[in-house]
């Protein structure tokens, strides 16, 4: 006898973590998508905000962009060539590899670095506010032990 299923029936939905971390992740980002673009920083929604939230102080050469962000080549190259026509990120020569290019900050990029460093406190106090600063710091303690795997 074969056994079939009732294609209105379905399983319950779990309970669990993972849609409770993504329910907040989805609900911090759009809190700190709309004050940066209150701050004239609304492209930092986009993937090029990404870009820039990879690169490190000093820049970062180009050619390891696509390695840390999980993307393909052609893609970096792409926004990176738009944050530059929008002069929030510069590529000067590499000093180590003499085809290589550094993609760094310059001061419209830097400005989006710093107001979004005080939307994230903001965001942060709202969340101590609202359950308590002993529970924030438990909770960070907490999701950074899951994210080392310890």
């Amino acid at each position: 006898m074969v056994k079939t299923l009732d294609d209105n029936a379905m399983p319950p939905l779990i309970d669990h973590v993972g849609w409770r971390l993504w329910r907040l992740a989805r609900q911090w980002k759009t809190e700190f998508d709309t004050a940066m673009a209150a701050r004239g920083h609304g492209w930092m929604a986009e993937a090029r905000g990404a870009v820039v939230g990879h690169l490190r102080p000093g820049g970062m050469s180009q050619s390891a962009l696509p390695a840390a962000m999980g993307i393909s080549k052609q893609a970096v190259q792409q926004l990176v060539d738009e944050l530059v026509a929008e002069g929030i990120v510069e590529r000067i020569p590499d000093p180590t590899d003499g085809r290589g290019r550094i993609v760094r900050l310059l001061p419209r990029g830097k400005q989006a670095i710093a107001d979004g460093n005080e939307v994230k406190l903001e965001i942060e106090a709202r969340y101590a506010d609202r359950i308590g600063a002993g529970r924030l710091a438990a909770l960070n303690a907490a999701l950074d032990a899951l994210a080392e795997g310890t």
